[in-house]
């Protein structure tokens, strides 16, 4: 079955992922690289159906591709197009965001922002599981 999300498949690379998210870690943000984290994770897991995971590719691969429906280049908007798809991933696949997807996603975006307050990822987890 094709979705919307198939063309940018083919954009993904865990090595792509990695290198926007490091990159340009504080320009994103962290609820929406959470998000990323989070299906990241999530398409990691061997429990996570094909279905699931073409899924996460698609929203991922539109996450790094530079071509998008906002470029991430335009100042402010850039990334809200991005944390829209994330969402829409998260609600979709949310059934395969266990504790372990959590933990690391958290302990990932811990080692770029700190410890601090996590109201706003305390929210996300509560929306989209």
């Amino acid at each position: 079955m094709k979705n919307s999300f198939d063309p940018y498949k083919k954009k993904f690379s865990e090595n792509k992922f990695w290198k926007k998210i490091s990159q340009q870690v504080k320009k994103i943000g962290k609820k929406t690289v959470y998000m990323a984290l989070l299906l990241y994770y999530a398409y990691r897991r061997k429990d996570t159906p094909l279905w699931a995971k073409n899924i996460i590719l698609g929203i991922l691969g539109y996450f790094i591709s530079p071509i998008d429906f906002i470029p991430d280049l335009t100042p402010l908007l850039g990334y809200t197009d991005d944390a829209g798809m994330l969402a829409l991933g998260l609600v979709v696949i949310s059934s395969y965001i266990n504790k372990e997807v959590k933990a690391n996603a958290r302990e990932k975006l811990s080692s770029w922002f700190g410890d601090g307050d996590d109201e706003d990822l305390d929210e996300i987890d509560e929306e989209y599981s």
